[in-house]
């Protein structure tokens, strides 16, 4: 039986807020509930007052706050604090929409800045000595894993294919596709797996003893960071940058967009056509006609 929604004059405000941002970030990955549960307290500590009575000079005010915050950090927490009021509205759980007239700073687009080149990312791959870090690396890159999806795969999720395999994956949104990896990838990943169960996870932790601890995202940032440093890359790479990379020199390589999209479990084709306007091919700048050299 599940837990009834929370009504504004049956619970004190402290109860209800918790209630509401419980309820909304429910099946969402850890590192989701982690980041939108903060950007949810930072507001309503900032406010001083429940969801229900937050108005838009409330939300403006809070906005005006992040100023000194990096852009692409406070979209961030904008973005959360919009998708929790307008779930919250739809639900009936607050009288109004709030959040709808909240608009984000514009901010530059840096993709291309954290796109790794094809030889960067092999050798960060190649560089790496341990047999669990470079399966991780080669996951992130070669099927394009978030870091919550490579976290949580499972020996159960992988599945033999001839001489390659796939894996299971369940990703954002509670969307689950299937991503096929090279053969090379498969056969490091059996050699990895040595005697595990197929409920243990496929990266795991090495603390414990128990053989089913959960790798902390902080952990495979290291793993990535460490990996870039002994590559020789100087660029502060986080894991997502190899997730990057695989959307990039797929289609750079002549992938079908599409193909990308659902190997990536992008909810729209327009996140991955980023990737082409981070990455251009051609230019109409190259079709002009040059100056005439000076005598």
């Amino acid at each position: 039986m599940t837990d009834p929604a929370p009504t504004q004059s049956a619970l004190n405000p402290e109860t209800f807020n918790h209630q509401v941002l419980e309820l909304w970030l429910a099946g969402r990955p850890p590192t989701t509930q982690r980041a939108y549960r903060a950007s949810l307290q930072r507001l309503l500590a900032a406010a001083g007052r429940p969801l229900h009575q937050l108005g838009l000079r409330d939300l403006q005010d809070w906005a005006a706050s992040l100023r000194e915050l990096a852009p692409s950090t406070r979209c961030r927490h904008l973005s959360a604090v919009r998708s929790c009021l307008r779930w919250a509205h739809q639900q009936h759980l607050l009288p109004a929409d709030a959040g709808a007239a909240l608009r984000s700073p514009p901010r530059r687009d840096t993709l291309a800045e954290r796109i790794l080149t094809e030889t960067e990312a092999t050798r960060l791959i190649e560089a790496e000595p341990s047999p669990r870090n470079r399966a991780a690396l080669q996951l992130l890159y070669y099927a394009g894993l978030r870091v919550s999806e490579l976290i949580a795969l499972r020996w159960r999720d992988l599945q033999a294919r001839g001489t390659a395999g796939q894996i299971a994956v369940y990703g954002k949104g509670g969307r689950s596709r299937s991503v096929l990896l090279p053969a090379h990838v498969w056969q490091e990943l059996q050699e990895l797996r040595g005697h595990a169960s197929s409920d243990e996870p496929v990266i795991r932790s090495r603390q414990g003893d128990d053989g089913g601890a959960l790798l902390d995202p902080s952990q495979v940032l290291r793993i990535v960071r460490a990996a870039a440093r002994r590559a020789g890359i100087a660029a502060d790479v986080s894991p997502h940058w190899l997730r990057h990379a695989h959307a990039s020199h797929a289609l750079d390589r002549g992938a079908p967009i599409h193909l990308v999209q659902q190997t990536l479990g992008h909810a729209s084709i327009a996140t991955t056509g980023r990737y082409l306007h981070a990455r251009p091919s051609d230019s109409s700048g190259r079709y002009l006609q040059p100056p005439t050299p000076h005598q």
